[in-house]
């Protein structure tokens, strides 16, 4: 039995011998695999990179990720070791291997473009066996902008073991993009049918190499099968790319249209009610702009804790600069000139000059930054493609706001009924003791202080410089005049018909022939319709046509 029982102990120890040196072997294999990415040559580099996406290991990654951000390092022996990213001692990154002997002894691998390139994908595809599904996707969208032949088989078993649908689905689309060039002709009519399915317009060019011709006349597809399903889904993306475009043309004209609303919506109470041609308006929309930039700045140096409000405090401060320009515009120059247009033009001409070299001495001649805060930073996806930025969704709805702010006044408080006394009949207004100089003053002011809420609502679309409103003052005429001098409602379809012509005729004519052609159609429009989309009516109407 004591026999028996040592072959036995003899048996088990020779197993675990094996079980240990064969373990032993597999750790030095895999170390070995992983000290390739330390040698010293460019294309090797390149296939030891590749090599570890083929091989799909997660212990890779690491590597990778500190090759990449140029904190890995290699020692005279070929061990590898990163550099912490917070900085300090190197680590070792293979086992058993120390510390090294000091920071001089190791060497940086050698990087450049190809080799980034080429880790990239494989990074990627590394990261799709974290735990966190939010990383995977962002490795699966990665993987969609580098989809590469050489990885098809790892990304396929990638798909196979994913459980977060979303994340399934990109995969799958890149293993249709990859099957594409595959040697059987039934498995490119399924990727072609996969792709058909998703819609998705980035792989449009895919489908069009398929149906070109070559050179010597023949199809780069040869299976008139996959032709005529590449075909049918080029169809379906038109239509769709189509609908994109008229969404996105839409959408950002409404966009350009609220933002001429907000600038025409204050000359329409100064022209169109009081009939003022006033060529500094364009400067109360500039002053409204710095005013928000004023606003910020303050906030950024006394409370920057807050500095994600500060749009709110600039709102009613814009308003009140420009309107008490306005006033101050209006009781020291504009006063004098009425009935005499030429004579008003070419004033406020002059006095838009003067703001806008005050500006400059005051800001400095360059553009301005004014940022977005958080809350109108992004944007939501409508349509696949299709992003509308926060900050443009929220100034069509501020552009109603004011919109409905001005129909109140004018609708329903009694500076709104003086207003339209003084408009309709200013001498039987006057009988009846309305002030008709104060009427003209908070007219002016309202107008004024309005165009400085537009001037708030550009500082978000772009940067803020002394020309400004400069860009704006031909247009806020045109919305203006088209609409209807002096109605409210013909402004709102004027503003907003003008943006949305401008941006479907842009991509066709181009922004000047179409500014051009919105122009021409405007001179034939009041040409047949001196009024305007919607005329004026009663005693108002009939002082026009005399005057």
């Amino acid at each position: 039995m004591k026999g028996a029982g040592g072959v036995s102990r003899w048996v088990f120890s020779a197993c675990m011998a094996v079980l240990v040196c064969g373990a032993a072997a597999a750790v030095r294999g895999a170390d070995a695999e992983l000290e390739t990415l330390g040698v010293k040559s460019r294309k090797q580099l390149i296939r030891a990179v590749v090599a570890a996406g083929h091989r799909d290991d997660p212990a890779a990654l690491p590597v990778l990720e500190a090759l990449r951000e140029r904190r890995l390092r290699v020692d005279e022996t070929g061990r590898l070791y990163a550099i912490p990213p917070e900085g300090g001692a190197a680590l070792s990154l293979t086992r058993g291997a120390g510390e090294p002997a000091g920071e001089r002894s190791l060497r940086k691998p050698r990087l450049n473009n190809l080799v980034r390139r080429s880790l990239q994908p494989v990074i990627a595809l590394l990261e799709l066996h974290s735990d966190d599904r939010e990383v995977r996707y962002a490795a699966a969208q990665q993987l969609g902008k580098y989809p590469r032949e050489d990885l098809l088989e790892p990304i396929g078993r990638a798909q196979q073991r994913e459980t977060d649908p979303a994340t399934r689905e990109a995969l799958d689309l890149i293993l249709a993009q990859l099957q594409l060039k595959s040697d059987d002709a039934s498995v490119r009519l399924a990727a072609v049918e996969r792709i058909a399915d998703s819609g998705d317009l980035s792989l449009q060019p895919l489908l069009e190499e398929l149906v070109a011709l070559g050179d010597d006349g023949s199809f780069a597809e040869p299976d008139a099968r996959v032709r005529s399903a590449a075909k049918a889904a080029l169809g379906s993306f038109a239509l769709e790319q189509w609908l994109v475009d008229a969404a996105k043309h839409l959408f950002y004209g409404l966009s350009l249209g609220s933002v001429l609303l907000l600038a025409a919506l204050g000359l329409a109470i100064t022209f169109g009610l009081m009939g003022v041609i006033n060529m500094a308006h364009g400067e109360m929309l500039m002053l409204g702009a710095y005013a928000t930039y004023s606003v910020q700045l303050l906030f950024q140096s006394y409370a920057p804790e807050s500095l994600d409000y500060y749009l709110v405090a600039a709102v009613p401060l814009a308003f009140g600069v420009t309107a008490l320009v306005g006033m101050l515009l209006e009781r020291s120059v504009i006063r004098f000139l009425y009935g005499r247009p030429l004579e008003t033009l070419l004033a406020t001409w002059g006095i838009s000059l003067i703001l806008i070299q005050t500006v400059r001495l005051s800001f400095g001649a360059q553009n301005v930054t004014v940022a977005n805060p958080t809350w109108l930073s992004g944007g939501f996806e409508i349509l696949d493609g299709v992003v509308f930025p926060t900050s443009r969704i929220v100034i069509i709805f501020f552009a109603a706001a004011v919109v409905a702010f001005v129909w109140l006044i004018i609708q329903r408080t009694r500076l709104g009924l003086e207003v339209r006394a003084v408009t309709q009949n200013r001498s039987m207004a006057a009988s009846l003791g309305i002030s008709t100089d104060r009427v003209d003053t908070l007219t002016f002011g309202l107008g004024s202080g309005i165009a400085g809420l537009g001037g708030v609502a550009l500082s978000q679309l772009g940067n803020v410089g002394p020309e400004l409103g400069q860009a704006y003052i031909v247009d806020s005429f045109m919305v203006v005049v088209l609409g209807g001098v002096g109605k409210l409602a013909g402004t709102i379809v004027g503003a907003l018909g003008l943006g949305v012509v401008n941006k479907f005729l842009e991509p066709v004519s181009g922004a000047v022939l179409g500014k051009i052609g919105v122009l021409v159609f405007l001179i034939l429009f009041i040409q047949r319709r001196p009024e305007g989309i919607f005329a004026q009516r009663g005693r108002a109407a009939e002082q026009n046509g005399q005057s």
